[in-house]
């Protein structure tokens, strides 16, 4: 029996918009196209799609997801590496709450707060940054490293907490091109990457390799990733790849 896009959205409890979109993004294709457009799906797209919710459910990614439907990786390991994210998303919020608990104890009195303990948290998350940079890039990150440190020296509370939400709205704005489905390397994508160079510039002065580089950090390294996920989960890797096309295409970045 063959059922309608939305005969499959109100069976499934989704909108037809979401189907339209996993077919055009290849995670789960029709069974039919007829002449006129219409999308038909028979009970082996039924069953796509509910591991497709169940694992959505989860929260693992789309881009996972496809890869543990269509065989690269199996479900297991996927799930396995989402744990590991969700685990360090998890450490990472259990710091910044111990941060606000300690706030609070402060602020009401229960307990002397020295200046410093505000941005416990915040140090601590610089310092797994700053090992990691030093695996990956060795010696060369140390001049990085101190300039980033040099920039910040004298920032507040205030500080801190202007940059996280000019971040985060950067970050909404590039879920919102990915969402209509804009691909990395356009225009649009490489304008808003622009933007996100000129952030890192204003901590460090990353030059194309460099920043090129950073892609990295944002798809492996589990901080830096839930940063970016906690506003789309699966903005990480389309802002990579946009990271690359911007050193690429508008840093002049000639690739070995």
């Amino acid at each position: 029996m063959r059922y309608s896009i939305s005969r499959v959205a109100r069976m499934a409890g989704i909108s037809s918009r979401t189907l339209r979109h996993y077919h055009d993004i290849g995670l789960l294709l029709p069974a039919h196209v007829s002449a006129n457009g219409y999308r038909w799906y028979g009970r082996g797209e039924l069953l796509r799609l509910q591991r497709i919710m169940l694992l959505r459910e989860l929260g693992l990614p789309l881009s996972d997801i496809a890869a543990a439907l269509d065989g690269d990786t199996d479900e297991l390991t996927a799930l396995r590496k989402h744990r590991e994210q969700l685990a360090a998303e998890r450490d990472r919020i259990t710091r910044v709450l111990d941060t606000v608990d300690r706030t609070i104890a402060g602020l009401s009195g229960e307990r002397l707060l020295h200046d410093e303990e505000f941005f416990t948290g915040l140090a601590e998350a610089k310092d797994r940054l700053r090992q990691d940079l030093r695996v990956r890039y060795g010696t060369a990150a140390e001049s990085h490293i101190a300039d980033a440190e040099h920039a910040t020296r004298h920032w507040t509370r205030a500080d801190y907490e202007n940059a996280a939400e000019q971040g985060k709205r950067l970050y909404t704005r590039m879920s919102r091109a990915r969402r209509r489905g804009a691909p990395p390397d356009a225009p649009e994508a490489l304008d808003l990457a622009a933007e996100h160079y000129q952030s890192v510039r204003a901590l460090w002065p990353a030059d194309a390799a460099a920043y090129h580089a950073l892609a990295d950090l944002i798809t492996d390294n589990p901080e830096q990733r839930a940063i970016v996920a906690a506003v789309d989960p699966d903005l990480p890797p389309w802002l990579a790849e946009a990271v690359r096309a911007y050193a690429v295409q508008r840093l002049g970045l000639r690739m070995n």
